[in-house]
């Protein structure tokens, strides 16, 4: 369903002109980082998006006249109009850090720290940003396009784990 041209039309009062999109029904919105804080305050206590259904990300390494390295996207909902939105925040190295939006979603703790462990992004005001999915010995982000597919030898590094027989 796409998204209420009157959710479209707040954020716009608010941040001006952003760039938006529709696919198959689905309604994306570009946000820039120093505005992300404010605009999910504004679609979850204003505009009733109660949901963090996802938070993810895109690495646009070698893509086709991308400007951002990285598209960090969140995926929200509202269970009273059933409307969907995507957010979507472009970011560049160094610049890998934006807040966290656990103040507003206790649901983004693990979404958060698995986008942290796969792809290196900060986020800034996280109670436990720390590895979910990869050992903390480990050094690299292994859903970054310029991650080898065979790694780079950590697996070597790490101790052998052995399951004990039942």
């Amino acid at each position: 369903m796409p998204a209420n041209p009157a959710t479209l039309a707040a954020l716009t009062a608010r941040f001006g002109p952003l760039p938006t999109s529709e696919f198959r029904g689905q309604t994306r919105v570009v946000v820039a980082r120093d505005q992300l804080l404010e605009a999910m305050r504004l679609l979850r206590a204003e505009l009733r998006f109660d949901l963090l259904v996802d938070v993810t990300c895109v690495d646009y390494l070698n893509y086709r006249d991308a400007a951002n390295r990285f598209g960090l996207v969140y995926l929200l909902a509202s269970t009273d109009t059933n409307e969907r939105l995507t957010i979507r925040v472009y970011l560049n190295e160094p610049q890998l850090t934006v807040p966290s939006v656990i103040g507003l979603w206790k649901g983004a703790d693990w979404l958060e720290r698995e986008v942290f462990d796969m792809y290196g992004i900060v986020f800034d005001g996280h109670p436990d940003l720390r590895r979910i999915l990869m050992p903390e010995e480990f050094t690299a982000y292994p859903l970054r396009k310029d991650y080898p597919l065979q790694g780079r030898g950590e697996r070597h590094n790490f101790p052998v784990l052995t399951r004990r027989e039942a």
